[in-house]
């Protein structure tokens, strides 16, 4: 019975030294990597072909935006092309024309909020989102100060048809 008494009065002492030190390392460590890693996600929806089937009633636009080598071509996907861009003078794509135009296109349908991008199998991934951007905001300096405001901001992204105008 004395053996046990003698266990209970006495404490060991616990070493934590090795994990204080590993805590002062890996804490600085883990907020360096959380201040710098900053994701932003862009939602995407894809053409599905059972809603074209479903709807009786079609929206007044179905806006499209062609991107090729070349040029872009706007269009409605009921009534046909509206209106074709080309290069500007360095002869790069006009990504600002094109925004100038869906502007004027937004002015005319203020309820349409959905475009699809239609690109060539072998366009730049750098074509596609400064295509987006066109597509879904533009910047107003009308007050001074730089305001954003959305065009069509419910973004599609599909295959284009073979240019048939411009050159293979």
């Amino acid at each position: 019975m004395r053996s046990r008494t003698k266990n209970r009065d006495t404490n060991p002492e616990l070493d934590i030294t090795s994990f204080m030190n590993l805590m002062v390392i890996l804490i600085p460590f883990l907020l360096l990597d959380a201040v710098f890693t900053q994701q932003a996600v862009l939602q995407v929806l894809m053409p599905s072909g059972e809603g074209a089937a479903a709807e009786t009633q079609k929206p007044p636009l179905v806006l499209e935006v062609m991107v090729y080598k070349d040029k872009f071509l706007v269009a409605d996907r009921q009534t046909g092309p509206m209106k074709t861009i080309t290069t500007d003078t360095k002869g790069e794509l006009d990504y600002k024309a094109l925004n100038d135009y869906l502007r004027t296109v937004k002015t005319q349908y203020p309820l349409v909020t959905d475009a699809s991008i239609l690109l060539e199998t072998d366009t730049a991934y750098d074509k596609l989102i400064h295509t987006m951007d066109a597509v879904r905001i533009v910047v107003s300096t009308e007050t001074g100060r730089e305001a954003r405001y959305a065009l069509f901001p419910d973004i599609s992204i599909g295959d284009a048809p073979p240019d048939v105008g411009g050159a293979k």
